[in-house]
Parts: C-alpha cells; sequence; structure tokens
C-alpha cells in the first residue's frame, strides 16, 4: 500500500481521493490544513485520524509515504520541497509551481533525495491522448496544434460583485492561463516539444491576473494556436492538422471523443473507453511508479513540466501578468 497525506482541502482533493480510493495499492492516511476544523471537517469524510495544521509536523509524519499538493499555486515550491526534503514522494496539482526557476528548485531536491515528483497534469495520461500519440502518423506532416479550452467561472460572478477569490490573484500565482491555459499548453509540449517562439495576449483584469488570452507558436514546421478563458464559455473542438487529415479532440482538458477526418473526406472513430472520473489514470502512474521504485514519470516527465512552465513564463511576461513569486525571484 501506498499510505498518502493531502494538502489541500477542495473539491479537486477530493475528486482526486475518489479517483485514487479505486486503486488497489492507495489508502489515504493524514490531512494537511492551516484550520483544525476543516482539516477535521475532511478528514471526517474519509475516516481518516491522523490530521495537522503545522506544516513541519506534517512532512516529519511516519503516517504517509506519498503528497498529493493540491493548494493554491504559490504554496506549491515551499510545501513540495519540505516533504521531499523529509522524504516523501510528491504529486503537485497543475501549475507544478509558479516559474520555471521554482520547479528547478523542486527538480533538484527530488533528486537529491530519491523522490518521485510529478505533475498533476491529467490530459496526457489519459487512453484519449495516448491514442492520439498513437495514430498522429496517420495525418501526415503535422502543420498545426490548435486548443481550446474557454470556462466561465463561478468565481468570476463574486469578482464581478467586489469579491476577488483565489482564481484571480495574483498572489496565489493564479489566472485563467496557469489554471486552464496549461490545460491546452501542456499536451502540445508533451506531443511536440517545446515550440521555438510564441506570442501572446491576454484581458487582464483590475486584480493583476489574465480573465482570458491566447498564445501562437511557432515550430520549425508547424505552428500552434491555443485559447483560453475563465471569462466566456467556448464551445470549440480542439484539432490538430496534417497533410494527410486532420484530429478532432472534443475536449483538449479531458478528450472523449476523438476521430480522425482525411482528406478524401472519410473518418475513422479511434475514441477510447475511460473512467469517468479521470483523474484516476494519473492517480495510476503516481502509485504504480512509487511501487516500482521509480522517481521520474515518463509522461508527465521534467522535460515535459520544465518546458511547459517555461513557456507560461514567457506568456505571462508578453501579457504583463507578474506574480508576488517573481519580484521575491529577482531579488
Amino acid at each position: 500500500m501506498v499510505r498518502f497525506g493531502i494538502i489541500g482541502t477542495n473539491w479537486i482533493t477530493e475528486n482526486f481521493i475518489n479517483a485514487a480510493s479505486e486503486i488497489e495499492d492507495f489508502i489515504l492516511t493524514a490531512v494537511y490544513s492551516r484550520t483544525e476544523e476543516k482539516a477535521k471537517e475532511f478528514a471526517n469524510k474519509y475516516n481518516v485520524e491522523t490530521t495537522y495544521t503545522n506544516l513541519d509536523e506534517f512532512v516529519q509524519s511516519e503516517a504517509f509515504d506519498a503528497v498529493y499538493v493540491a493548494s493554491p499555486n504559490s504554496f506549491h515550491k515551499e510545501q513540495a520541497i519540505a516533504c521531499m526534503k523529509n522524504g516523501k514522494h510528491v504529486m503537485v496539482e497543475k501549475a507544478i509551481a509558479s516559474s520555471a526557476d521554482e520547479l528547478r528548485e523542486m527538480i533538484e531536491t527530488a533528486q537529491q533525495n530519491n523522490v518521485l515528483l510529478m505533475e498533476a497534469l491529467k490530459t496526457t495520461h489519459l487512453p484519449n491522448f495516448k491514442i492520439i500519440q498513437e495514430n498522429l502518423h496517420k495525418i501526415g506532416s503535422v502543420r498545426r496544434y490548435f486548443a481550446s479550452y474557454c470556462q466561465y467561472s463561478s468565481r468570476y460572478d463574486a469578482y464581478k460583485e467586489g469579491t476577488v477569490l483565489n482564481a484571480f490573484k495574483p498572489e496565489f500565482s493564479n489566472g485563467s492561463l496557469m489554471d486552464i491555459g496549461i490545460y491546452c499548453i501542456y499536451p502540445m509540449v508533451a506531443l511536440f516539444g517545446k515550440p521555438t517562439e510564441l506570442k501572446a495576449n491576454a484581458l487582464m483584469l483590475d486584480s493583476g491576473v489574465d480573465g482570458q488570452g491566447s498564445v501562437i507558436f511557432d515550430y520549425e514546421n508547424m505552428n500552434g494556436a491555443v485559447m483560453f478563458s475563465k471569462i466566456a464559455n467556448s464551445y470549440i473542438q480542439s484539432e490538430i492538422q496534417g497533410e494527410k487529415g486532420s484530429i478532432i479532440i472534443d475536449s483538449i482538458s479531458k478528450p472523449t471523443n476523438v476521430e480522425i477526418k482525411y482528406k478524401d473526406g472519410s473518418s475513422e472513430n479511434i475514441t477510447q473507453n475511460q473512467k469517468s472520473n479521470t483523474m484516476y489514470y494519473e492517480a495510476k502512474e503516481f502509485i504504480e511508479l512509487i511501487t516500482n521504485n521509480q522517481t521520474e514519470s515518463l509522461v508527465n516527465s521534467y522535460e515535459n513540466s520544465l518546458h511547459t512552465a517555461m513557456v507560461l513564463e514567457e506568456a505571462r511576461k508578453q501579457m504583463g501578468v507578474v506574480f508576488p513569486a517573481d519580484q521575491s525571484k529577482d531579488k
């Protein structure tokens, strides 16, 4: 069994626990929260007896072997490094860090302590993403990658009424690019590597984060384009365009229908069956890596996460999105 502690008591943590509970080797044994009330309340949902409100005590605990971190992005580096220095394997929600430098420090700590560090970006672990990788050759030379993820946030209503929640606060290293734009960018990096150049723009909110944005990417023989938003919905499918055909993807964050449309007018549905709770697959990967004594995922590899972090950082720079984490790095 892999005994898990968790940092972050929110809906995404509940989704992760529910997904991981389908895996035989998973058991939840500890909960950390900044307040005892929230820690106890969350732990009681899953019959967990061990709770912590002090991070130092949590990371030194013998009650668990691995940690799932789902706190705000700005806390990821500090919390993950503290866990890894105490021999814990760590799975960190996307975006894994505020900046590429933060991630480099996290990777170095993982390697020094011989523990597993993995970004919890679910898309790349899904059967319907793997089938895209396996069938990419069918569309010939790829000329364009296009991804769209625009989802009106319920927190935006509160924002418009004057209450700025975590999702729209720069001090938490947040915004539409970091929150959902990454779902468009990480799969592109996993498929085609790091782009040679990018041009980004955004609609900025008064709080200092991007409400929505778009990025155009250059590769040697192809282009990429992504758009993302937390202030409007979009119903456009994502697409990989090749000289012989295009792969049509219904949802880039969690593909449930994948079809190839060929140049001659024919089509091929390559959709795979997959679990409805799509976090299952990333949890399974993480647990299997631990049980096999492996310290890096080949799917969400250090290279893929670092290249994505570098892209996000450059895009933010062009957009004018500045985090306190950037300023502390420059001091």
